[in-house]
């Protein structure tokens, strides 16, 4: 059966965190080639599901590839009229609901899988995000991993720091300081994350900056790392207030920075903390 294509198609590009449109017919008047209620999905590359093929359906098919290159995340509504414009002879009236789905505000690659890692990646898994989670000890990570979540185990955990795409999220949370720092040097060097936060206190943050300026980092690329990260008015020492406060510094930052290009148009524009936050920080 054809509803089963559209079905199928959504949950497998969900489950591989692709993006993708739904598109509806929701009204028709006159002749037209589909019932209300006909589906199609879009993405990137491919095509499931009909909505009764020809010009209309083309015409479908680039709004909704728009969309995707866009990030849109509203609904639209269009009105087509099946008439010689859009080279359908049927002379009737459609009009289509396009919807985004499964579109990540962020990629995050999470760096530890100690007591705030296991807190911080079912709250980020629950998020429009697509995170990979990374350590080198297998058995530090819980049986059940989030749905969703890519697990990554790497002896080389530092490799990771380039398998991430421009305009990633970076947390940087192991079990080990020079790890932290070696990963830290990584991250800053790529200097194309939209966020960056490693973990600790004010006294790690210093001696980082001191043993990174050290490597020949400039002083504003320094800067952009978060540490100590996370909603400092989020008090508290246990792992899931730690990973709260984390949580919704990620969340307030692709609030603020979602869908924003810089003028090559290629970039997000790196925002690393709330406007609120940003001005204080001034």
């Amino acid at each position: 059966m054809s509803n089963t294509v559209w079905i199928n198609a959504l949950a497998e590009l969900q489950q591989q965190g692709e993006p993708c449109v739904l598109v509806t017919i929701i009204e028709e008047r006159g002749s037209t080639p589909r019932n209300a209620g006909s589906k199609m999905v879009v993405s990137r590359e491919r095509l499931y599901d009909t909505i009764g093929g020809g010009h209309l359906e083309y015409k479908a098919q680039a709004i909704a590839r728009e969309m995707l290159e866009n990030r849109v995340r509203e609904t639209r509504l269009e009105r087509f009229s099946l008439g010689a414009s859009l080279g359908q002879c049927c002379g009737g009236t459609t009009v289509l609901l396009f919807e985004p789905m499964g579109q990540p505000q962020a990629h995050i690659a999470v760096f530890g899988a100690g007591h705030v890692g296991r807190a911080l990646v079912p709250l980020l898994a629950s998020l429009p995000c697509k995170v990979r989670w990374i350590d080198s000890r297998d058995n530090e990570f819980p049986e059940q991993i989030p749905a969703g979540v890519e697990k990554v185990v790497n002896d080389e955990v530092v490799d990771e720091v380039d398998n991430m795409p421009a305009g990633s999220y970076f947390i940087v949370m192991t079990h080990n300081h020079q790890l932290d720092l070696e990963l830290t040097a990584a991250i800053l060097e790529r200097n194309d994350f939209t966020y960056y936060g490693l973990i600790g206190s004010q006294s790690k943050r210093a001696k980082f900056e001191h043993r990174l300026r050290d490597r020949g980092f400039k002083p504003e690329t320094v800067q952009r790392m978060r540490c100590p990260m996370g909603i400092a008015e989020v008090k508290g020492k246990l792992p899931v207030e730690i990973a709260v406060s984390i949580a919704g510094e990620v969340i307030a930052t692709y609030n603020a920075s979602f869908g924003e290009k810089s003028a090559d148009g290629e970039k997000p524009v790196p925002m690393l903390v709330p406007a609120s936050r940003r001005s204080q920080a001034g």
